[in-house]
């Protein structure tokens, strides 16, 4: 097989982000097969995964014959050996636990062709302690995905120093395919980018909010049709010069990094939430959206499907 043609697709791990990948690869009608050693996990996640992909299909995101193709030929996995043994990529996605990754993966290895590529769905970890007990750590790397897996573009795929630069070509042009808009990382970061910029973000909202300066509803709205909406067509550094306008952007960025300085010295810079203020946290969310969880998923899936839309015009 070559990199131009469509792997056969082995998902190991039914959770949200297996699920996710599930649903992605199949509407777009490629040859998947679903497994997970916890067997309560697996019994009911093909038929999730079918009312994602109806669910993708209704949101124009796939079209219905190929994805019904697609499902109607999906496997589950009687074992691991039946679920890779003949995949050309073999997606973990495994609980985010160390121990768990490291022993899957060795046996994922074990029994797939040596001509597979296996990655990781990993959020929190590295490549190269992933991949520490591998034989052939040069046909493994790190493709984390953001959930909704199905709807948004963005995978972080994190080589390690022993990763095949054939590899990751070969990755980066299957998520390509799937229409993902894959970054490919030059070395490994604790986070990657998606969780230390949220991770940023989210403790200055917290304490926001247990502070008592905005409700939980304000703190989102105040992000969703701000900064987020700005960034969503830009990005940060793009945004940025495209306010310079007329001026030099070195006078601008000068201008604005001392604004910023005066900010930064205000924000919060706790490394580990207190136990009150998580308490008070989860009592914050769960009064602002507990009793809506059905209607206010399908309304985000909405927009995602039309802010998707408008970007690709």
């Amino acid at each position: 097989m070559t990199h131009f043609e469509t792997p056969r697709v082995a998902i190991v791990g039914t959770g949200e982000t297996g699920r996710g990948w599930a649903a992605l690869a199949v509407a777009a009608g490629w040859p998947v097969t679903i497994y997970d050693p916890d067997a309560e996990a697996l019994a009911s996640a093909a038929d999730v995964v079918g009312d994602r992909v109806v669910h993708l299909v209704r949101l124009k995101r796939a079209e219905t014959a190929v994805a019904e193709e697609a499902l109607n030929q999906m496997r589950v996995g009687r074992s691991l050996l039946h679920a890779v043994a003949d995949a050309g990529w073999i997606i973990e996605a495994l609980a985010e636990e160390l121990q768990t990754k490291v022993k899957a993966l060795q046996q994922m290895e074990q029994v797939a062709r040596k001509a597979a590529i296996i990655t990781s769905s990993a959020s929190g970890l590295g490549p190269s302690i992933l991949s520490s007990r591998l034989e052939r750590p040069e046909r493994f790397m790190v493709a984390h995905p953001i959930d909704p897996v199905e709807l948004i573009p963005l995978v972080e795929v994190v080589p390690s120093p022993k990763t095949d630069p054939a590899c990751i070509e070969d990755v980066r042009f299957w998520l390509g395919l799937l229409g993902r808009a894959p970054i490919v990382f030059k070395k490994e970061i604790p986070g990657n980018i998606s969780a230390r910029l949220t991770a940023a973000l989210w403790r200055e909202c917290i304490q926001l909010a247990v502070d008592g300066v905005l409700d939980i509803e304000d703190v989102d709205r105040a992000i969703s049709v701000g900064p987020a909406l700005a960034w969503a067509a830009t990005g940060p550094h793009l945004d940025h010069q495209l306010a310079a306008g007329d001026q030099s952007l070195e006078v601008f960025l000068a201008g604005l990094l001392g604004t910023y300085e005066e900010i930064w010295k205000s924000l919060t810079e706790w490394k580990q939430l207190s136990t009150e203020d998580q308490k008070r946290l989860i009592r914050l969310v769960d009064r602002a959206y507990s009793k809506h969880i059905p209607e206010l998923r399908e309304a985000r899936e909405q927009r995602l499907v039309r802010l998707l839309e408008a970007m690709r015009q």
